[in-house]
């Protein structure tokens, strides 16, 4: 039997990618967040999705030339679960200008950030897109495992995030695999050492732009200097702290020979699915047809 290369693809072989089609609170006006740290947070991170999700898209598909089968249509399947993503991000962000929040200046540095990394070498793009991607999956992780963190984000259904979430663990190897495909003829150690450095850019990056945005929102709610900056700090790292609860699935993507589904989370896939089909759609949800890109 010959062995697999290094570099091969290591996502389960019974691995398959759902698109999910759904359609959130369209209808239904929202009012400012129960608690404003928490909905400048999730404001924040929902600011960054659709120019994010369209550059990820982009970095794969401009590798996807050659790869195996299987990969060639999880990647067709992440594209229509990332353009679905946007989609309802784009009207979650509408509802939070209706509900009073400028999100002028945060659009404008996403955008300027996207664009500096579209600049980049493809090859950069792509092993951005693994990191982000990464970042997105073990946040997805943390909502899953204790979806009661969510219930003062305030602005949106909370079956959104979850909704969102469920896909992210699913496609997120997609992004990494290609990036294994595309990088098949390097060695293990510049492979390694290419995604490790980008990913302290990217995390520097991701943190101060995130957190810039959510002290900026918090501002519109009155809350500004030291005292901002002290609430979300504890709010990120104290209580909930996702990104105390994250740092170990961080750390993990640093180690040799690392891949997504090392760490297997597929049964928050399987819960999640358990418990929507028992509570069914909230009012505000509307199931959708098929996706297209």
């Amino acid at each position: 039997m010959t062995a697999q290369p290094h570099w091969q693809a290591g996502s389960p072989d019974d691995h398959s990618l759902t698109v999910r089609d759904r359609r959130f609170n369209r209808s239904e006006k929202r009012e400012r967040g129960v608690d404003p740290v928490a909905a400048a947070w999730f404001a924040a991170l929902s600011a960054s999705f659709p120019r994010g999700e369209a550059m990820f898209i982009d970095a794969v598909k401009a590798h996807r030339a050659g790869v195996p089968e299987k990969l060639a249509a999880e990647i067709r399947d992440f594209i229509r679960q990332e353009v679905n993503h946007s989609r309802e991000h784009i009207a979650f962000n509408r509802a939070v200008e209706e509900a009073g929040y400028d999100l002028t200046n945060i659009d404008a540095r996403v955008k300027s950030l996207v664009g500096d990394t579209q600049n980049a070498p493809p090859i950069v793009q792509l092993v951005i897109t693994c990191a982000l991607e990464h970042f997105t999956a073990i946040f997805a992780h943390q909502f899953l495992k204790a979806p009661h963190t969510l219930a003062t984000a305030g602005i949106g259904d909370p079956q959104l995030w979850l909704w969102h979430a469920v896909e992210e663990i699913e496609h997120k190897a997609v992004g990494y695999d290609t990036w294994l495909h595309a990088t098949r003829d390097w060695s293990a150690f510049k492979r390694w050492r290419m995604r490790s450095i980008i990913m302290v850019l990217v995390t520097f990056r991701f943190l101060r732009n995130r957190t810039t945005d959510a002290v900026e929102l918090m501002a519109q709610d009155g809350i500004t200097g030291w005292r901002a900056k002290w609430r979300l700090f504890a709010y990120l790292t104290g209580r909930p702290g996702i990104l105390r609860k994250i740092l170990p699935s961080w750390l993990g993507y640093f180690r040799p020979g690392f891949h997504p589904w090392d760490h297997d989370d597929s049964h928050l896939i399987a819960q999640w699915e358990d418990e929507y089909a028992t509570i069914g759609p909230s009012p505000t949800v509307r199931e959708g047809g098929p996706a297209t890109t």
